[in-house]
């Protein structure tokens, strides 16, 4: 079993926290509603009654132990006569109540104050008055009935039943504080399930541990992104943002892990679509030509590469059909953009063997060819799962890059990716984490969107 990361999983749990407002206040209104609109109001009120002989009128002021010891024995025998039908039936005689004996006995509850010889009759009814009538008209019938049994007038009544204005069952604080608290729990209960069976690679202190690779970079989610939707160049739109500098350091981050051998020809592939590779590679070609480095950025995603439409540029000759034609026409296939030092070769048509294409000699001759006219060469690969085009295209690049979706690629799948490359000798420079949250990512709060 996985260790539980606790700092982890707190943060995990922000992301529930707007659905466990809206169930606790949605328990609690409920809890409140219930209370005060549906539930009825019930009202309890109590006579006590005490075993003791008396004669004539008066209670006789001599007891003797044996009275005493008589009349605690009858205690429980006493309990179980107060809500007998023998007594509740005379109550609802006498009082014409539209009852039963049994369901009056639900509302009757009857209690020995211990080591004494007296007894607690307490009824609970949803009109106060009636409450205490019925209270007192069951120890009257009680003692009438005691004599009739027993042949003992044994039974006083010490305290008369009173009409109670305060509801029993008035739990409106209790139970709106128990709803609220259960909700909290419980979504925090189907969060932590979630968490605990959720295998996706998620941003923490120890992630190059678990995954067993580095990471390269972190792309921090930016309020731009979602003003900018079509526009994905935001590197070259919004130079100071937050995404910007994400991009800065993961170039930063490639020329110092190389300076000692360099590199030319980096490869940006992913473990499943929608992961952000396209994203990360033209903004990551243009932080490049920023730097003044000429950079040439190559779609070889040859079955759904979509650089053409970032840069807005025809897609008819593109890689696909340059690896089709002689290596000396390759200048005809480069577009440029209208950003300085950045050219591009956008993937062309869908060819019937993109496979084959990318592991073909000529494809090595051309990236040696266009090696010498650039100082960076960019690929743009097709996601690794399902498919072997950038596992062969990794063979033919210094460099390759993982780009993952945080908290969204499951952990299994960039196992199975990091499996597949190391087994052709792919050079994995590492993992590029894309939509960290920027609460998680705190090296980076002091940056603003601009």
């Amino acid at each position: 079993m996985e260790e539980i990361d606790i700092k982890d999983f707190l943060g995990y749990l922000k992301k529930y926290l707007v659905p466990m407002i809206v169930v606790a206040l949605i328990a609690t209104g409920g809890s409140i509603f219930y209370n005060l609109a549906i539930k009825t109001p019930m009202y309890k009120t109590s006579t006590t009654v005490v075993l003791a002989q008396q004669t004539g009128d008066k209670t006789t002021s001599s007891v003797t132990l044996n009275d005493i010891s008589i009349n605690q024995k009858l205690v429980a025998t006493y309990t179980e006569i107060v809500k007998s039908k023998l007594v509740l039936e005379q109550v609802i005689e006498d009082l014409k109540l539209d009852t039963t004996a049994e369901k009056l006995a639900k509302h009757v509850t009857v209690t020995a104050i211990e080591d004494t010889e007296i007894l607690k009759i307490t009824v609970e009814d949803g009109n106060r008055i009636a409450a205490a009538q019925i209270a007192n008209k069951i120890a009257e019938v009680f003692t009438k009935e005691i004599v009739n049994i027993y042949q003992l007038n044994n039974v006083s009544v010490i305290d008369v039943a009173q009409v109670n204005d305060k509801q029993s069952n008035n739990t409106t604080v209790r139970d709106a504080a128990i709803a609220m608290l259960l909700s909290v729990f419980g979504v925090s209960a189907i969060a932590f399930i979630i968490y605990y069976f959720d295998d996706s690679i998620k941003y923490s202190e120890d992630l190059e541990k678990k995954i067993g690779l580095p990471i390269a970079g972190k792309i921090i989610k930016s309020e731009i992104e979602k003003k900018t939707i079509g526009d994905e160049l935001l590197v070259d739109k919004y130079p100071k943002s937050i995404v910007s500098e994400s991009i800065k350091s993961l170039r930063t981050n490639l020329q110092f892990s190389n300076v000692d051998k360099g590199f030319k020809t980096i490869l940006v592939t992913s473990a499943n679509a929608a992961e952000g590779k396209s994203f990360v590679s033209s903004n990551l070609a243009i932080s490049f030509a920023q730097a003044n480095k000429k950079v040439l950025l190559i779609d070889c995603d040859l079955r759904k590469g979509r650089l053409h439409k970032l840069f807005n540029l025809p897609n008819l000759n593109g890689f696909s059909t340059l690896l089709t034609d002689e290596l000396e026409n390759y200048k005809k296939y480069i577009k440029k953009t209208h950003i300085k030092n950045l050219s591009i070769i956008p993937r062309g048509v869908y060819p019937p063997n993109p496979s084959e294409l990318l592991g073909s000699q000529k494809c090595k001759d051309l990236i040696v060819a266009l090696k010498g006219k650039y100082d960076i060469i960019i690929f743009d690969g097709a996601p690794c799962n399902g498919v072997t085009d950038s596992v062969i295209m990794s063979t033919n690049v210094d460099e390759t890059l993982i780009v993952v979706r945080d908290a969204r690629t499951p952990k299994k799948t960039i196992d199975v990716t990091k499996d597949s490359l190391q087994k052709v000798n792919a050079h994995i420079t590492g993992v590029v984490l894309n939509g960290v949250n920027r609460k998680v990512a705190k090296y980076y709060s002091y940056y603003g969107d601009k």
